[in-house]
């Protein structure tokens, strides 16, 4: 029997929870196993930005809510249980992604403050040399974030703003396409095959030009 070796996401308190279902979609439409931690003031934000609520005791009922869809297999972690499986490196896992990545948390990641399940488990991801993937939102940004996100690049992990592209879609481009570009750009960062987005060939430019060509 193949060990389960899931890829965590922790989801924090920054304005951007839709990347976070995106990713979270992304990851289990592909067949990957996926470990969901979100903080507390990330339930906070969920609740204000989708109307979704997500109770530990009710987990498996108001994450298929959020999802809108199967949740495939996925485990859920109380962001106060320091003691779960994620928290030690021990735990098999292919690594992580923290999205949308708050200030709070990027700074206590950067320092190793372990404040809660997320920030510990993303140290330890960083300290086993396991993919870990940053998604900041917050602009503008001060210097002690931009030292911070600094300070995580050098530990290893892959810094990864939410920017979207809109050479996809152009100035049609919806909201949700937005969104779904930086999820496939965070799993493109993990290795991970999916069609979020349409990618760049070169022949879009050319039609566009307004220096010439067709």
């Amino acid at each position: 029997m193949t060990e389960r070796a899931p890829w965590i996401v922790g989801v924090s308190g920054a304005s951007g929870t839709p990347y976070a279902k995106a990713v979270l979609l992304g990851l289990l439409n592909a067949g990957h196993p996926v470990d969901l931690v979100i903080s507390k003031a990330a339930r906070l934000t969920l609740l204000d930005e989708t109307g979704a609520t997500v109770r530990d005791a009710h987990w498996k009922d108001d994450v298929a809510t959020w999802l809108g869809e199967n949740s495939g297999d996925l485990t859920y972690w109380p962001a106060g249980d320091l003691a779960a499986g994620p928290s030690s490196g021990s735990y098999p896992a292919r690594g992580m992604v923290v999205v949308p990545a708050s200030t709070a948390a990027c700074a206590g990641i950067a320092i190793g403050l372990s404040k809660d399940l997320l920030q510990r488990a993303a140290e330890v991801n960083l300290k086993e040399h396991r993919r870990t993937v940053v998604v900041p939102r917050e602009t503008p940004v001060t210097r002690s974030h931009l030292e911070h996100l600094l300070a995580l690049h050098d530990a290893g992990a892959i810094v990864l703003p939410a920017s979207p592209g809109f050479y996809g879609a152009g100035a049609a481009a919806t909201a949700q396409q937005l969104v779904d570009f930086v999820a496939g750009k965070v799993l493109d960062a993990l290795g991970v095959t999916h069609t979020l987005f349409a990618r760049w060939t070169g022949e879009l430019n050319a039609q566009r030009s307004p220096l010439g060509g067709p």
